[in-house]
């Protein structure tokens, strides 16, 4: 049996704005500019009593979701959703990150070489279509899951490595089995990208799962979907009948919650001011330089750790001008990560001290590798080749400007500022650094070509070693453009070693040894200069005070089973 405990160590709709939007909360736009000098204090008592039944919590994200397909809910506002209406396998705790049981009976029995995972079935669960969780639908979801379906635009899922197939032992059981070992299998279906569907979900295509088919969507967590209005509001309800949450947990049977109402406004103003002025219940996203307003005003702020890789920029190291490592490590010594913390954060983005959170498994502190040091940098690139300059002051080569393109990471905390801080700081050493323009969707897709985006800015959280083949692996989300298969791959250009260490991570199944896989990986990655992280990401809430038992599974989506309303009845 193998040791489940770990070791200590699409597409975004940009909706404009409207002014239905403000209405339907109360709000015009001359409410708006005033907001910050009238908005009352919330005064609600803060002690959190028993918990009362009833009430539609009314939730503000910055962007809308674009799709329900479980391994593609990783983009927030996506995963925000899922976690709260399906139920997994496993559930792992935010806190010490153990893994138990759900929707199974107990912990699953794991062969020696982590390659087949036996799982036994809760009885009397039910989809909100009236479907059972059966065996026969658990392996349909993990046949999906772990080898997608190209015809029908559905991937694989990026937590899933090595899959082979599903086997339905009996009534009760269900065995997956994997070409090679799969440790970080058991995680994988405590996620919500491992949410399990009944078999009419499990036919939806890729258009199926997105916008305009929510209500398609059949689960079987304690909230289920209602109504939609394609890019501004999705509607979930409790299910009276949800009786089959984590055995372990206080919190039995029915949500507290009536229901939740998540709305979507892409103006940050809309969101936060709603929130302050007691329109809504509760906000995502709340941007660092508001932070003392929402405590100063009463309400609930809470930010929670992601325990992931941290918000960090990768260097497409494939790119001719990115190719030579003296350039990458010039880069990495102009841009001053302290400045852009202190400047555009608070306390709650500590500098990153690895690539990971240190509430991250696998985590290793690197902290003396990122250096400051624009002299260095000068040296550097005039070493590199880059000494001359042209009449605006930036280096050029053989005619060519040492110029890179950046993406903004729509998702991330205020990407678009620490972006135009990196592109002050390396104008002063003599590099060009220009910022994408567009919408999430734009942004996607630049970001798959090397020649329209060079650096590349992201995060990912994930509360597993398997973060990081996540994030890095040719197969995943591949963010250096290193997969041998692309169209622009040379031989020549693509590193090969990062693919090697990542799967040989993913394959170990001795928590130990995984550790150190881990940090075999992240040292290579520092010593080539791939990446450059700043700050770990927390996610940040803000809550009216009449919000109690909020709560975030381990990297931070929201969790509202237990939340319950004030003055509700």
């Amino acid at each position: 049996m193998t040791d489940l405990r770990p070791s200590t160590s699409a597409r975004a709709i940009r909706t404009p704005l409207d002014r239905r939007n403000f209405l339907s909360l109360g709000l015009g736009l001359g409410t708006l500019i005033t907001l910050s000098a009238c908005t009352p204090t919330d005064t609600a008592p803060l002690a959190d009593g028993q918990p009362v039944k009833g009430g539609v919590l009314t939730y503000f994200e910055p962007q809308t979701w674009t799709l329900l397909y479980p391994p593609s809910v990783g983009f927030y506002p996506n995963g925000g959703i899922m976690n709260n209406i399906s139920a997994r396998l496993l559930w792992q705790d935010p806190e010490t990150l153990e893994l138990h049981p759900w929707l199974a009976t107990n912990l699953p029995e794991i062969n020696a070489e982590a390659t087949a995972f036996t799982f036994t079935l809760r009885q009397g669960v039910t989809y909100s279509d009236g479907s059972p969780l059966t065996p026969e639908n658990v392996a349909k979801n993990f046949d999906l899951f772990g080898k997608g379906d190209e015809a029908r635009t559905l991937p694989v899922s990026e937590q899933i490595s090595n899959y082979d197939r599903a086997e339905v032992l009996d009534e009760h059981r269900v065995r997956f089995h994997f070409s090679a070992p799969s440790p970080g299998f058991a995680q994988a279906t405590s996620t919500m990208n491992a949410g399990l569907l009944a078999d009419s979900s499990l036919d939806l295509d890729a258009e199926g799962f997105g916008p305009g088919g929510a209500t398609q969507i059949h689960t079987c967590g304690p909230f289920h979907i209602t109504e939609e209005t394609i890019g501004t509001k999705l509607s979930v309800r409790a299910r009276e009948d949800y009786d089959w949450a984590p055995p372990h947990l206080d919190h039995q049977g029915r949500a507290h919650l009536d229901g939740i109402d998540y709305l979507v406004n892409n103006e940050y103003s809309v969101r936060i001011g709603a929130v302050l002025s007691g329109q809504a219940d509760g906000v995502r996203d709340v941007q660092a330089p508001d932070e003392p307003r929402v405590t100063e005003q009463g309400l609930r702020l809470y930010a929670k750790a992601t325990n992931g890789i941290n918000n960090s920029i990768n260097f497409r190291f494939r790119h001719a001008l990115l190719d030579d490592i003296a350039v990458r490590q010039a880069l990495i010594a102009a841009i001053d990560r302290q400045e852009i913390v202190d400047k555009l954060f608070t306390p709650n983005y500590p500098l990153a001290t690895g690539l990971l959170a240190k509430g991250a498994m696998g985590y290793k502190d690197q902290s003396g590798s990122w250096t400051y040091d624009p002299t260095t940098a000068d040296r550097l690139l005039d070493e590199a080749g880059w000494g001359e300059r042209n009449g605006q002051g930036y280096r050029v080569r053989d005619g060519q400007v040492l110029a890179l393109t950046v993406n903004i990471a729509l998702p991330q905390p205020r990407s678009n500022e620490v972006q135009t801080l990196i592109q002050q700081q390396l104008r002063r050493v003599g590099v060009r650094l220009s910022i994408n323009p567009g919408d999430q969707s734009k942004q996607t897709l630049d970001a798959l070509d090397l020649d329209t985006v060079q650096i590349y800015h992201s995060m990912v959280a994930r509360a597993d070693y398997d973060n990081l083949r996540s994030n890095y692996s040719s197969v995943n989300r591949d963010v250096f453009l290193n997969g041998a298969n692309r169209e622009d791959a040379a031989n020549d250009s693509i590193d090969p070693k990062v693919d090697e260490l990542l799967d040989a991570l993913a394959a170990e199944p001795v928590t130990e040894k995984r550790q150190i896989a881990a940090e075999k990986v992240q040292d290579y990655l520092v010593e080539n200069a791939y990446v450059l992280p700043f700050f770990e990401e927390p996610q940040v809430f803000a809550f009216r005070r009449r919000v109690h038992g909020f709560a975030t599974e381990p990297v931070g989506r929201p969790d509202f089973y237990s939340t319950w309303l004030a003055g509700e009845q």
